[in-house]
């Protein structure tokens, strides 16, 4: 850090962070301007699952066309040149390489089917329970493991990255799995934090094939290619940070997390805490809580939670048939409508995609709750029903982390995309009976850079969890602050 004003780094140069979604995909720059920083997103594309074939797979090609589209924009709006770019993402998906480290196929999406079959396979050969005591990564059929053993025999052999390291490594970064994003394979050993080298040859599976894993915030030398040609490239060092975007999520929460509850609220909810070991009980495998390495060490403890793919997948439906609508409409309508019934987000019809209005009410009417017209004027109805089901759904979750570590959390700190739902917020206050804070919506994109900077301030060690946090708070003071409900 600069000891003259305490505020920005020695390098002062722009920063890139690049965020990938499952709706989204988003190129941020950090700039200092009289020694504050600046956060802007400067491109973003849309994103989701095509079919291909029987197959649903992530349209790669796409995807880079628009970081390259970001990143060129990126120069043009950083004169003052970029230091370094760190890419973050969603878990569990890979890109299988080629002899010459190009992708043999799009990347499956890990909703594709193809792990059902895999799964039960992979189940009569290691228990899960077994599995999640060893990794403590909760056997679901979308974690990297069974989608590997999913794949066909001929490329069994070619090398995989998770796609944020994919990304690194089309940017000229060698091939690495970070180790945040690696806990998610379900093939990581958290005594050891490498990998479960016994679990690849019991399920036949090449270890050779698996890339070496780094701690976040590892430098992975210089970006290379045709980006170089221009003058803010020309010196850009590539980072990886924590590669998985819940780690950089909560790397980006500027507060002691010690009695803190998160809950990371996107298309997918996550809600936890971070401990310092992780807990691979039967409870918690139960409560289908799950251990992923956090950013500065510990680990983010949390269960999956259907989120706002509920909204989203409604919104689709209601667009096919001509009707456009705004999530901060439904929010407010919602505000004001009387709730139809409490479903269970988690229902397996609910994580399928298409036709989720009659989804919800085939739930509704399983619980003998009244069903909601399927008629235009009735989507603040529907809207209110996911609104209280996922609070409700957040409280159960809550009350189990609290049962397992055993203490009372003192507030919960909501980020991601939910976070501008002031409506969900409060429903979440009142049915956990914990104070509620919202942070950023990009929380991701703040721990990504937080850790960036702190991985350039130090780079003969890993970045201490409180350089981190300070980092994140900062950068959060060029934003609007967070609201307290």
């Amino acid at each position: 850090m600069n000891e003259q004003n305490g505020r920005f780094p020695e390098d002062s140069r722009a920063r890139v962070a690049i965020d990938l979604g499952a709706e989204s995909c988003r190129v941020s720059l950090l700039r200092w301007r009289d020694g504050l920083p600046h956060i802007a997103e400067v491109h973003r594309i849309s994103n989701g699952p095509v079919e291909d074939g029987e197959s649903l797979k992530w349209p790669l090609g796409g995807i880079l066309a628009g970081i390259e589209g970001g990143l060129r924009r990126a120069a043009v709006e950083a004169p003052e040149g970029i230091a370094s770019i760190a890419v973050d993402g969603w878990a569990v998906d890979y890109v299988r390489l080629d002899s010459k480290g190009q992708p043999l196929h799009d990347a499956f999406c890990y909703r594709d089917q193809r792990t059902v079959a895999a799964k039960q396979k992979v189940d009569s050969m290691v228990a899960p329970e077994e599995t999640f005591r060893r990794t403590g990564a909760q056997p679901l059929r979308i974690n990297t493991m069974y989608q590997l053993f999913a794949d066909d025999e001929e490329i069994a052999d070619a090398p995989w990255l998770c796609l944020p390291e994919y990304v690194l490594h089309w940017l000229g970064a060698p091939p690495v799995a970070e180790y945040t994003n690696a806990t998610h394979t379900g093939l990581i050993d958290f005594a050891t934090g490498d990998w479960a080298y016994d679990l690849f040859a019991r399920l036949s599976l090449s270890v050779n094939a698996a890339p070496r894993v780094v701690a976040p915030g590892t430098r992975l030398g210089r970006l290379k290619g045709p980006l170089t040609e221009l003058e803010a490239f020309r010196d850009t060092e590539l980072i990886a940070p924590a590669c998985h975007d819940t780690a950089s999520a909560i790397a980006g929460i500027p507060v002691d997390l010690d009695s803190t509850a998160y809950i990371c609220s996107g298309t997918w909810s996550l809600v936890g805490t971070v401990v310092s070991i992780p807990i691979a009980t039967p409870e918690a495998m139960a409560a289908r809580y799950t251990n992923q390495g956090a950013a500065t060490g510990g680990f983010c403890f949390h269960t999956n939670v259907n989120g706002m793919w509920l909204l989203r997948q409604c919104m689709e439906s209601w667009a096919s048939e001509g009707r456009s609508l705004t999530i901060p409409g439904l929010v407010q309508e919602a505000a004001s409508c009387e709730c139809a019934g409490i479903i269970n987000v988690d229902a397996d019809p609910l994580l399928l995609s298409g036709d989720m209005p009659g989804r919800i009410n085939r739930e509704l009417a399983a619980t003998g709750s009244q069903t909601v017209p399927e008629t235009p004027g009735n989507e603040a109805l529907f809207a209110r029903v996911i609104f209280e089901s996922l609070a409700t759904r957040y409280a159960t979750a809550l009350a189990d982390l609290e049962q397992m570590l055993d203490r009372k959390m003192s507030r919960i700190h909501i980020i991601g995309g939910a976070s501008r739902n002031q409506l969900l917020a409060d429903l979440t206050s009142q049915r956990t009976g914990i104070p509620v804070e919202c942070g950023h919506p990009e929380s991701s994109t703040i721990g990504n850079f937080a850790v960036q900077v702190a991985a350039s301030e130090s780079p003969t060690r890993p970045a201490t969890r409180f350089e981190v946090r300070q980092w994140a708070g900062r950068l959060c003071s060029c934003l609007p602050e967070p609201c307290i409900r």
